[in-house]
C-alpha cells in the first residue's frame, strides 16, 4: 500500500462533524485512503445537522461501500488496512460490536478489524449513560477497541466550536499516528502564573 488505508463509519447518532471533518481533512491531505461506509440513520442525522446530502458525503472518500454489502472488501480479513473509525458512534452500534453481531457492513467491518488485531476507535456520542452502554464500551476495550467519547478539551481556550470539533479529528489522528497541522494545539504545561497559584493554594 502507497498510503495507509482507514475505514470511516458514520451512523446514527449526534455529531456527524467528526466523521465529515474527519474525511475532509484526509482528503485535503491525502495521508490516507478512506474507505466509507454510512448507515440509514447516520445519513439522516448528517442531513439533519450538517445539511448535507449523500453524495456530499461520499465525493469526500476515495472508496464507498453500501452499508447492506456484507461482500464489501472491508468486510474481509484479507484487506490490510491501518484500522477503523466509527465517528460519531450510536449506541446501537456500539451494542453490535459489543456483541459481534456482524448484522450490516459497519458491525462486520469493525468485527474484522478486532479479530485481526488492528486499531478500532469509536466516537460514542449519548449522554447520561445507562448501564448497557457501560457494559458494552467496556466489552469493546476488553476486546481491544478503543472508545472515543468526544470530549471537548477547554485548556485550549477555543473560540469556536470548529476549533473543538477539529481538536477531536486531530486527536483521532494521533491514535493512528497519521500526520496533521494545525488541529491540535498541545499541551505545552500550565503557565508560571498558573503553578505559582496552584502551588500557593495546595494544602496537602
Amino acid at each position: 500500500m502507497n498510503r495507509p488505508r482507514l475505514i470511516v463509519a458514520i451512523t446514527g447518532a449526534s455529531g456527524a462533524v467528526y466523521g465529515v471533518r474527519l474525511l475532509r481533512h484526509l482528503r485535503a491531505s491525502g495521508v490516507a485512503e478512506t474507505h466509507l461506509v454510512m448507515s440509514a440513520s447516520g445519513m439522516m442525522t448528517a442531513q439533519q445537522e450538517l445539511d448535507l446530502r449523500r453524495a456530499d458525503i461520499e465525493a469526500l472518500a476515495d472508496v464507498v461501500h453500501n452499508v447492506k454489502d456484507i461482500g464489501a472488501t472491508i468486510a474481509s480479513g484479507s484487506f490490510r488496512s491501518a484500522g477503523m473509525v466509527v465517528a460519531p458512534c450510536s449506541m446501537k452500534t456500539l451494542a453490535g460490536i459489543a456483541h459481534g453481531l456482524a448484522d450490516n457492513l459497519v458491525t462486520r467491518a469493525a468485527d474484522v478489524v478486532l479479530k485481526e488485531r488492528r486499531k478500532l476507535v469509536l466516537v460514542a456520542r449519548e449522554t447520561p449513560l445507562n448501564l448497557a452502554h457501560l457494559r458494552n464500551m467496556t466489552a469493546v476495550t476488553e476486546m481491544g477497541g478503543i472508545v472515543f467519547p468526544p470530549v471537548p478539551a477547554f485548556y485550549t481556550r477555543p473560540d469556536s466550536l470548529d476549533e473543538l470539533v477539529d481538536h477531536t479529528v486531530g486527536r483521532l489522528l494521533d491514535l493512528f499516528d497519521l500526520p496533521h497541522q494545525g488541529l491540535v494545539k498541545r499541551w505545552e504545561g500550565m503557565g508560571r502564573s498558573g503553578a505559582d497559584d496552584a502551588a500557593r493554594t495546595d494544602k496537602s
